[in-house]
């Protein structure tokens, strides 16, 4: 056997995370105890609340540790049926949710049951690092389209349908968007939809953000206009971002029926269920009314954001454009001149301030700034960032 035959030809095709390096590097300076203030994080800096945590832990007492069925326990999915209808608008059977280790799974599981090898994936630009690996993952090809500051980093029907070809299967959107914030409206995705349809392309709608909205902007999800492209969406979401529940790792789809069920059979030979605890963390999760934990986090992260901005504002070497959800600011660093690993690089070794790189998100005239942190090292870190931007 040749050595270069020991590892699938599938996985010389998938980028490593460009952005590892510079966080390597942030964590080793912090391990020196070096003062590192952090705008990489994707997750909510938030605990986890409390009641969830204890229905963990009564069904480790109770010892619901066992296996459950593949797809999720049922008052998991009832819950989440509920859930859709609620707040989306969209009328899940049971047999149509999914449960899986995180909506990064979701994702995955569902294109890999809708793409057969050259079919083409769009993906609007920037996009959240692991799209196209995962689509190559899928032997599939991701085709990107380029969006423009000006309207927000989102695509228009107009631009999705110059991007369609004979092999386009699957439209990937995001709102609110990683890395950008942008937040589709209704209008906006039902002119999408009619694409869609049209040319008969499933989107698979990544919803992880819906909670962290801004500004009176309003979540939509796209398969709640009409039975068409109810038919051809995948609506995927997820506990991670709205409970500050990241390391808890349960995601969940809506999907046709056909889709799910192919998701539940890939499922069934892959990780089998979603951890049985976390499961009843979720329930909790999900049965309670708290909607004043939603509104606290949102006005947390909205005050963080216009600080932020405020302070972005008075910067001359660096763009950026208002987001409206999700917690994170995409920047233009077009000015100086550096691309954003240097950027990032000398940023973190000069000033210790850690961010992420745009390269990693397809713009490499850009970086990610996450203000899902205090508001003391927002603070801190602001002025660093502006001290060193002025020296340079």
């Amino acid at each position: 056997m040749r050595i270069d035959t020991r590892l699938a030809d599938r996985l010389k095709k998938i980028n490593p995370s460009l952005t590892l390096a510079i966080t390597a590097k942030a964590k080793k300076l912090k391990a020196d105890g070096f003062d590192v203030l952090n705008f990489g994080a994707g997750e909510p800096d938030f605990d986890t609340p409390d009641f969830i945590k204890k229905a963990a832990i009564e069904a480790i007492n109770s010892g619901f540790t066992k296996y459950t069925p593949t797809t999720g326990i049922p008052e998991l999915k009832k819950l989440i049926a509920e859930k859709f209808k609620k707040d989306n608008s969209l009328e899940y059977s049971f047999n149509q949710i999914v449960v899986s280790c995180g909506a990064k799974h979701s994702i995955f599981n569902a294109l890999f049951v809708l793409l057969n090898r050259h079919d083409e994936v769009l993906i609007p630009l920037p996009y959240w690092v692991s799209y196209p690996e995962m689509v190559k993952l899928c032997e599939a090809t991701p085709r990107f389209i380029k969006t423009m500051p000006s309207n927000d980093f989102k695509i228009t029907a107009k631009d999705l349908e110059k991007h369609i070809t004979t092999k386009t299967k699957v439209l990937i959107l995001n709102s609110p968007s990683n890395p950008a914030g942008c937040v589709y409206s209704s209008q906006e995705l039902k002119e999408i939809a009619e694409v869609c349809v049209k040319k008969r392309i499933f989107v698979l709608s990544d919803e992880i953000y819906e909670k962290i909205v801004f500004d009176n902007t309003s979540h939509v999800s796209i398969a709640s206009f009409n039975k068409e492209i109810y038919d051809l969406t995948v609506t995927v979401n997820g506990l991670s971002k709205s409970y500050s529940m990241t390391g808890w790792r349960i995601g969940y789809l809506g999907a046709p029926l056909d889709v799910a069920e192919a998701i539940s059979n890939l499922q069934d030979h892959s990780t089998s269920n979603p951890n049985s605890i976390a499961q009843k963390a979720a329930v909790a999760a999900l049965s309670s009314s708290n909607e004043d934990f939603f509104k606290n986090v949102c006005l947390e992260f909205k005050n963080r954001r216009d600080y932020v901005i405020s302070r972005l504002k008075g910067m001359k070497k660096i763009g950026y454009v208002n987001p409206q959800g999700a917690f994170y600011v995409f920047c233009d660093i077009g000015k100086t001149k550096l691309d954003s690993m240097t950027f990032a690089s000398r940023l973190l070794e000069e000033a210790y301030v850690s961010l992420i790189p745009g390269n990693g998100f397809g713009m490499d005239k850009y970086v990610r700034i996450s203000f899902a942190t205090s508001m003391d090292t927002i603070k801190n870190g602001m002025d660093r960032l502006e001290q060193w931007l002025n020296k340079l």
